[in-house]
């Protein structure tokens, strides 16, 4: 088989390399740079570049066709959904669970006080027990002191006991608040009425919110599924649904929360790492879908047996641990980099086997093994040269 080789432009080939028997360079380039291209070829080998098929041609969109292969993938996709297993939550009193308590609206009792506490007025004064200068003083004659009787005492007692009992049992109800009643600690009702009220002032009123909030939790540590330090801050919507249980089911449902949400981050970070490989479409934890999901279900089961409801459990931020970020980010920049290589290095090998197999289709080049592995290493060096 003949030879055909490319003189580089500018002149004819070396005489030296033609003395001592050796083929001069196809493409002859002043300075390259070092790639792996024995990886590619071998000098004794048969054609290292085979005819492969020419790329799919972009579609409507401008997509390549492993970009189109890539984006059906993606559509195929299954939502992931956590293998968490619920847990038997705990159980409280059944008795224990939320009632209304009796209440008066407040004008009712701010009239049964005024009528109390004027009564009371009436008999200390026909009593003759108010002093003579302040009966001068309001410009009334005073009624004469003939002591106070056994019924004036009993009527004394009542009217006053009815007049601070009238009062002293006077509240305000809120809007988005209740009062849970209780006595000696033990649960009475609550109270969901709003502006001016009465209750027993013998029973203890505690306030609770029973609004809708929100509450984004200070960063949790945790760990992947690959043992990585993570931190981890979650956006909870939540209320309370049965004020008996939060006030008496625990000693403090917030702190109660708090400490639920924790372990239910540690136990749903813990089924994923929080990246996979480049190029994979395994699942991870940044898939917030999944792992908001997994969350809620697990932290609505944990808080419901003391009358918290929860809505929704979403991480709004999933960082690497400070002992671990500088490490991790010097993995990834090394991950990309070698993606970029790849992506770079098959390309070229594509244009290589396209400029090649043209090249002998269309008769212009007769080349033996030797020559075609010279060829295709020339045009490597010189298209890659070109990309990086």
């Amino acid at each position: 088989m003949t030879e055909a080789t490319a003189v580089p432009t500018g002149g004819g080939p070396d005489p030296v390399e033609h003395a001592q028997g050796r083929r001069p360079a196809v493409i002859g380039n002043d300075s390259t740079i070092e790639i792996p291209v024995h990886l590619l070829f071998r000098e004794d080998g048969p054609d290292v570049v085979s005819p492969r098929p020419r790329r799919a041609a972009a579609g409507p969109a401008g997509d390549t066709g492993a970009g189109s292969v890539a984006g059906r993938k993606q559509q195929l996709r299954k939502p992931v959904r956590l293998a968490v297993t619920d847990r038997p939550a705990p159980t409280g009193d059944p008795r224990l669970t939320e009632r209304s308590a009796p209440s008066v609206p407040g004008a009712i009792a701010v009239l049964g006080g005024a009528a109390a506490l004027a009564g009371l007025l009436r008999l200390i004064w026909l009593t003759g027990l108010v002093p003579d200068t302040l009966a001068t003083a309001v410009g009334r004659e005073p009624y004469p002191y003939q002591g106070v009787g056994l019924g004036a005492e009993v009527a004394l007692t009542l009217l006053t006991a009815l007049t601070l009992f009238a009062f002293l049992g006077l509240g305000r109800g809120r809007t988005g608040q209740v009062l849970v009643l209780s006595r000696f600690g033990h649960y009475r009702g609550t109270v969901r009425r709003t502006g001016l009220l009465w209750t027993s002032p013998l029973l203890q009123r505690r306030p609770v919110d029973v609004r809708l909030r929100h509450w984004r939790s200070e960063p949790v540590s945790a760990a992947d599924a690959e043992g990585t330090a993570l931190r981890v801050a979650v956006l909870v919507v939540w209320r309370v649904a049965d004020t008996a249980k939060a006030v008496h089911a625990v000693a403090d449902h917030e702190g109660y929360l708090s400490e639920q949400l924790e372990a239910a981050v540690a136990r749903v970070v813990a089924q994923l790492p929080a990246d996979a490989a480049f190029g994979g479409d395994a699942p991870t934890l940044r898939d917030t879908d999944a792992v908001g999901e997994a969350l809620t279900r697990l932290l609505r089961a944990s808080v419901l047996p003391v009358g918290i409801e929860v809505f929704s459990a979403q991480p709004v931020r999933i960082d690497y641990a400070p002992e671990v970020a500088g490490a991790v980010q010097r993995r990834r920049t090394a991950a990309v980099d070698a993606l970029h290589r790849a992506a770079v290095l098959t390309s070229v090998v594509d244009e290589v086997a396209d400029a090649v197999d043209r090249l002998t289709a269309r008769g212009l080049v007769e080349l033996d093994a030797a020559g075609r592995n010279t060829l295709v290493k020339d045009l490597t060096i010189a298209f890659y040269s070109a990309r990086v």
